[in-house]
């Protein structure tokens, strides 16, 4: 056989042995059945292994969760964001520090409280107790959250608008590399909150999101990347953690109850947060939303 021949035959090899392991990634299974549901883990976006990162908890004012306090006894606090970070331009240090001013003087509502929308960035780190679903559909992906039921809706045809309407979803356009998810959101409107110390930004925000299932199958690991020139002085990174739960193969790390808000592992269940007119925080709650007239 020639020398060319050979080539010919290794080139042709190596060809068909890569399209056999591209054949053999297959796309990720978020819910193989409507009993997987996914429980955040992370407490909200992680900081990336190096670079900028997200706002985090001020070490001065550690959190103490409701958790910890049925546990310890410590006293319950709030999110209280941690100003030094470099990812802040002026402005939006000084709107954060007067949320911590809030915070500090007892009169700063909580993430959710009204049971509004948590928009597009601030989605996946709403709830530690409740879980989240994914439906996957050949045109498009669905997650929904059992706090409330809300949802994201993310297109796997086309790319995006010429002009994408804002909203507190903002417009994802997503699709599979290899074993990942990867979804690509703009048209945020710049009242969406990003995290749990409703850190500001503005409708310039780009959300860039990578799923993987990790851990055989237990667990979800999402890469964020957010850029935002109005309002973040550099793009910067975070990663969320979900556990998985179903009944029967991976059950709740901690026992559903009531004083936690945790349920049964999956399916989705109902939990309507509007349906309950009680204010915890008395008159200076934010109001729940309340339709004037029918959608239909």
């Amino acid at each position: 056989m020639s020398f060319a021949l050979n080539c010919m035959v290794l080139l042709a090899a190596s060809m068909v042995t890569t399209g056999a392991e591209a054949a053999a990634v297959r796309e990720p299974e978020f819910g193989p059945n409507p009993a997987v549901g996914w429980v955040m883990i992370s407490n909200g976006f992680l900081p990336p292994e190096s670079g900028a990162g997200p706002i985090q908890q001020d070490p001065a004012h550690p959190y103490v969760g409701n958790d910890e306090f049925r546990r310890t006894g410590r006293q319950p606090t709030m999110p209280f964001a941690d100003l030094s970070n470099r990812i802040l331009q002026p402005w939006a240090r000084a709107e954060l520090q007067k949320r911590n001013e809030l915070v500090l003087a007892g009169k700063a509502p909580s993430f959710g409280i009204d049971c509004g929308p948590f928009g597009a960035v601030a989605f996946l780190i709403r709830s530690g107790v409740q879980p989240y679903f994914f439906v996957q559909a050949p045109d498009r992906v669905l997650i929904l959250s059992q706090e409330d039921h809300q949802f994201r809706r993310i297109y796997l045809a086309g790319g995006h608008s010429r002009n994408a309407k804002s909203s507190l979803s903002g417009e994802s356009i997503g699709h599979y590399e290899g074993d990942e998810l990867v979804v690509d959101t703009i048209g945020i409107a710049a009242t969406a909150p990003v995290d749990k110390f409703f850190t500001p930004h503005t409708d310039q925000i780009h959300l860039i999101e990578r799923f993987r299932l990790a851990s055989g199958g237990d667990r979800i690991e999402v890469r964020v990347h957010i850029e935002d020139p109005g309002a973040f002085t550099v793009p910067w990174n975070g990663r969320i953690l979900y556990q998985r739960v179903e009944p029967g193969h991976a059950e709740r790390v901690f026992p559903p109850g009531v004083n936690s808000g945790a349920t049964q592992a999956g399916p989705l269940l109902e939990k309507s947060c509007a349906e309950n007119p009680f204010s915890y925080f008395g008159s200076d709650s934010p109001p729940v939303p309340r339709a004037d007239r029918p959608d239909f």
